[in-house]
């Protein structure tokens, strides 16, 4: 097995123990836990730099890593509310999307092609597979889940500071919602794009 696809792999005993320490831990302990959900989300670029470096890049390594990022972002929106610090929307539409995109990519990955590679219109390419939007998703969301660890710590320790940390969670969680939104919309698309290929080719 790949180095990236270990580091990849690596994530999960990283989450498994960040989610103990959100829900066992002190209010220090929680506070803990923001920077090292930075970590475990930047340990998902470092896969793919290796990844890139080592001429490691495989279809099952594209599988695998985008399994994982599914993995963390799903547990992280449970847990924070069930956690009371976000609304149930939030985890209801994230695991919709997810199991629908997901689906339709696996017909894509029968065909040999990873998720990007599946894109075939402009519009779907630069919602997701372009750099301005992968960046902006992914750092809403980091911003999302840092920002709610905070508010757990701090909702702990009864800070003054509770409130307005709060709000700046819910307004990075909701951005994060919609833009999952608009880059699923294009996932979609190309199941009909696959279904009229399957036909033809039939």
């Amino acid at each position: 097995m790949s180095l990236a696809t270990w580091i990849t792999l690596a994530r999960f005993p990283l989450l498994i123990a960040i989610i103990l320490m959100l829900y066992w831990g002190d209010a220090v302990v929680q506070l803990v836990t923001a920077p090292l959900i930075l970590i475990l989300i930047l340990m998902d670029a470092v896969d793919g730099i290796i990844a890139r470096q080592r001429n490691e890049v495989t279809l099952l390594g594209s599988v695998l890593d985008i399994a994982v990022d599914r993995a963390v972002e799903l547990v992280f929106w449970v847990v924070f509310a069930q956690l009371g610090l976000i609304s149930m929307v939030i985890p209801i539409v994230f695991i919709i999307r997810g199991t629908l995109t997901d689906s339709v990519r696996e017909v894509g990955y029968s065909h040999g092609e990873n998720a990007h590679a599946q894109m075939s219109t402009r519009w779907g390419q630069w919602l997701v597979a372009g750099r301005p939007m992968r960046a902006g998703y992914g750092f809403a969301k980091l911003a999302a889940f840092m920002l709610l660890a905070v508010t757990l710590g701090l909702r702990t320790a009864a800070s003054p500071f509770y409130d307005p940390v709060w709000l700046l969670a819910q307004v990075a969680s909701w951005v994060s919602l919609v833009l999952c939104i608009l880059r699923g919309a294009p996932v979609i698309y190309e199941a009909f794009r696959w279904e009229r290929s399957d036909k033809v080719s039939g």
